[in-house]
C-alpha cells in the first residue's frame, strides 16, 4: 500500500464514529458525554457540546459499537479546543498519556 502524500505523524489516524464518556481526573463533576471523530495509538479528536480548557487532563472511556474495535480506558491531556464552525460544540483535541488495563 503506498501513500501519495507524505505522512508526518508517528501515528496513523482512523476514522471512528462512536460515543465517548469523560469526565475531568480528580474531579467530583459528572461524567460528560461526545463523539469520537478519530483515534490514533498516541491521541483522539472528538465532538464535545461543553467548551473544555486547554491542558486539563481527562478520564476517557470508549466503547465502540463493532466487535472489532476494543474499547478504551484512558487518561488523555487535551491539547487543542476549537469552536466548530457550522454546529454548536467543539472539536477537543487530546494525547493519551495513560491506557489503563480493565482486564482482570
Amino acid at each position: 500500500m503506498t501513500r501519495e502524500y507524505d505522512e508526518k505523524r508517528d501515528f496513523i489516524r482512523i476514522d471512528i464514529d462512536c460515543g465517548i464518556v469523560f469526565k475531568k481526573v480528580d474531579s467530583s463533576e459528572e461524567e460528560m458525554t461526545g463523539q469520537v471523530s478519530n483515534l490514533s495509538g498516541r491521541g483522539m479528536m472528538f465532538i464535545s457540546e461543553v467548551e473544555l480548557e486547554k491542558e486539563i487532563t481527562l478520564e476517557v472511556n470508549i466503547k465502540p459499537s463493532n466487535i472489532l474495535t476494543p474499547p478504551l480506558h484512558a487518561n488523555v491531556k487535551v491539547v487543542r479546543v476549537i469552536k466548530q464552525r457550522h454546529e454548536d460544540g467543539y472539536e477537543i483535541g487530546g494525547v493519551i498519556k495513560e491506557i489503563y488495563d480493565d482486564e482482570e
